[in-house]
């Protein structure tokens, strides 16, 4: 009988390596993913707790031009440590990555909390996004390391009671702290929570089997997509708003930029172990799974910016109601990620989830784009359904994801996945965040906006309503590139144990213990 003990994460590699196929019970699995819970927590409610202090805080700083930068920065630096920190979890375990993750992470909110002016807490934003980066990835990680893929769906129900409480509880909060008492509350929240996430992590991570496998990190090659991405993505913020679209300045940072990305490309293609996994990336499944996830998440985190400041400014909501109000599309993510999870398990056909959602998603977005100033809870709705849809792209995407490499190459893939992710919710927020100012025309020579933030953008004679249909447009956009990817990609059989599939395509499954399929040979 196989040794069914957990290994010690501080085991030597390469020690009791038989064991590494023994199954858990779905006990132990149980307590590993709730060691992982609090610490998903962090990162999803980070998400959405700034996001109704932005008005504030530029307003406070009198700096609205480079708010999106708040944004931009911790998703610029998880971008570059989310394929890093799945190699590291890969060399040294996933309990010490995850260790270092959420101690980053909290000395960054630390900073943020502490930031005196905008340029001080985009650089804590950064440090923050350093750690934020990577929980996600080795959490993912680790659950696929104990979890077959085909029982993936019976955890969605944890996952989304961490989402739930993430969507209800940040607006909310983010609101609340920023209206009645100070928006660095926001940050000085995350500091306790922290505390208590690495102490579990600490704990319930000792049960971790290991799957150790050596790397070469490509350092030069994070700092190039670094270098690359950060003149791209001023020239998307500065066109139009600081600088014309057409003057030699943002003509410079477009060509610094391709210049950049070019030697990434280079280095990519020459490093004896790539920043970006090439041999994973060149596995169509893994290509197209990462697009149908990335504009997925992309769009979450691009309107979970901008919705707050469109209640604000169209609908003139407070601070604390718009916090109310995104809510919906926080929330709505999990029933549709559940629902695909649980198809996942079930099914052999099972993308047809997301794509019929998507579709729903794209319907309500072009709604609200063609009647921006409808009542609010006619938005509200509409976010709904968008929030189902993202949602329902979640399991599909990172489980055929998942399922598609062998085992050594997980933590790759999901930082593959998770750069693609966080690059591509940069861009669209750059690209939304281009649109609003430009359109609330922040070029110096119009004077900037502080005060009351509405009142003076209607004493200009800005149509603020007319502003965020393109947002919602470009939304809708990147949903349908997603159901374009789902399309691409190929429906593989999930490995699970279960019995075989029946003539409907249905799978009968025995949800027992969790068991993960054996690791492959070199061969595979």
């Amino acid at each position: 009988m196989q040794d069914r003990t957990p290994i010690d994460p501080d085991r030597p590699p390469g020690a009791a390596s038989a064991a590494l196929l023994a199954p858990l019970p779905h006990a132990e699995v149980r307590k590993i993913f709730f060691g992982l819970m609090l610490g998903m927590f962090l990162a999803a409610i980070n998400q959405t707790i700034v996001a109704t202090a932005l008005p504030t805080i530029g307003r406070d700083f009198a700096d609205f031009e480079n708010l999106p930068w708040i944004v931009t920065s911790f998703l610029l630096t998880s971008t570059a440590a989310a394929p890093l920190y799945g190699k590291l979890s890969d060399i040294h375990g996933r309990r010490k990555m995850m260790l270092t993750a959420i101690g980053i992470f909290t000395l960054g909110s630390i900073a943020c909390a502490l930031a005196p002016n905008m340029l001080s807490l985009i650089l804590g934003r950064a440090l923050q996004g350093a750690g934020g980066g990577a929980i996600f990835p080795v959490a993912q990680s680790v659950i696929a390391d104990i979890v077959a893929p085909r029982e993936r769906g019976r955890y969605q129900t944890y996952t989304g009671i961490v989402w739930v409480s993430a969507g209800v509880g940040g607006p909310v909060l983010g609101g609340i702290f920023t209206e009645y008492f100070h928006w660095s509350l926001i940050f000085w929240f995350n500091v306790p929570l922290g505390l208590i996430a690495a102490w579990l992590a600490y704990v319930q991570l000792k049960r971790l089997p290991r799957h150790d496998r050596k790397h070469k990190l490509d350092v030069l090659g994070a700092a190039l997509m670094m270098a690359a991405a950060i003149p791209m993505l001023l020239a998307l913020t500065w066109g139009g708003a600081r600088y014309p679209w057409l003057s030699w300045s943002i003509g410079s940072l477009f060509t610094g930029a391709v210049v950049l990305w070019v030697l990434f490309a280079w280095r990519v293609s020459t490093a004896p172990e790539p920043f970006l996994p090439i041999p994973v990336l060149a596995n169509p499944v893994v290509r197209w799974g990462i697009l149908a996830t990335t504009c997925a998440m992309g769009t979450s985190i691009a309107l979970t910016i901008y919705v707050p400041l469109y209640y604000e400014v169209v609908h003139r909501l407070s601070a604390s109601d718009s916090g109310l109000a995104l809510i919906t599309i926080v929330v709505m993510t999990t029933p549709g990620s559940i629902f695909a999870g649980r198809i996942m398990m079930y099914r052999t056909h099972y993308k047809w989830v997301p794509m019929l959602f998507l579709s729903f998603g794209i319907a309500a977005l072009l709604g609200i784009a063609w009647n921006p100033k409808m009542p609010v809870l006619g938005v509200v709705a509409l976010l709904a359904v968008v929030g189902i849809a993202i949602g329902s792209c979640y399991p599909v995407g990172t489980v055929s994801v998942q399922n598609a490499v062998a085992r050594h190459q997980v933590g790759i893939a999901m930082g593959a996945m998770n750069f693609f992710r966080s690059l591509g919710a940069a861009l669209l927020v750059a690209i939304m965040g281009a649109i609003v100012l430009a359109g609330f025309g922040a070029a110096p020579q119009r004077g900037s906006v502080s005060g009351d933030f509405a009142a003076t953008l209607s004493r200009l004679g800005i149509d603020l309503s007319s502003v965020f249909s393109w947002v919602f447009v470009v939304a809708a956009a990147s949903l349908a590139l997603g159901i374009f990817s789902f399309v691409m990609m190929e429906e593989k059989p999930l490995r699970g144990p279960t019995s075989p599939t029946t003539s409907t395509g249905a799978v009968t499954a025995n949800p027992g213990a969790a068991t993960p399929a054996p690791s492959p040979t070199p061969a595979e």
